[in-house]
């Protein structure tokens, strides 16, 4: 298609990326968020989101890695309904995020004194950070080591239960 006849489909160049946010976002929670909701409320559904988010960036579901990060440091500073947009959309993941670590808590799978805001900045600071050193550092660990951190913070944040302890012998 030609640039004029794309421009004539979408009225403008903010229309046309807009309409590109939309389709990322429909992508995206196709991809990372419908697999984890097969898995039970709790624990398992907020690890599965993570294994989810970082399978989506392994698989490059996104040719250049995280669609929505790429977006987001491009825009950050820009005023107008395209930064606007981004920001809906980073504000509903993180959000979802955070709803996340609330229903763990809510299932008793996670300690009470949590902060779900700060778990779920935690957890999209990782995400961010292995999108830049798997895309622009080319570190093919950096995904491996992702998820590493992901599961040893949750770990460290999780309520164990008491069958579990008594079979490894804590009390």
């Amino acid at each position: 298609m030609s640039k004029s006849g794309l421009f004539a489909h979408f009225g403008s160049k903010e229309e046309l990326q807009l309409a590109t946010l939309q389709a990322a976002s429909e992508r995206f929670i196709a991809e990372v968020f419908q697999p984890a909701l097969k898995e039970p409320r709790g624990y398992p559904r907020l690890m599965a989101i993570c294994r989810s988010w970082v399978s989506y960036l392994r698989r490059e579901v996104f040719a250049g890695g995280c669609f929505f990060a790429a977006a987001s440091f491009e825009f950050d500073g820009r005023p107008g309904p395209v930064r606007d947009a981004i920001a809906r959309a980073m504000n509903d993941w993180v959000g979802a995020l955070e709803k996340a670590v609330r229903m763990a808590q809510d299932e008793g799978h996670l300690h009470s004194d949590v902060d779900p805001a700060q778990l779920a900045f935690e957890l999209n600071s990782l995400f961010f950070g292995a999108n830049f050193s798997y895309q622009l550092r080319e570190d093919k660990k950096a995904l491996d080591h992702a998820i590493k951190a992901i599961e040893h913070r949750l770990e460290a944040l999780r309520i164990t239960p008491p069958s579990r302890r008594a079979a490894s012998g804590r009390r």
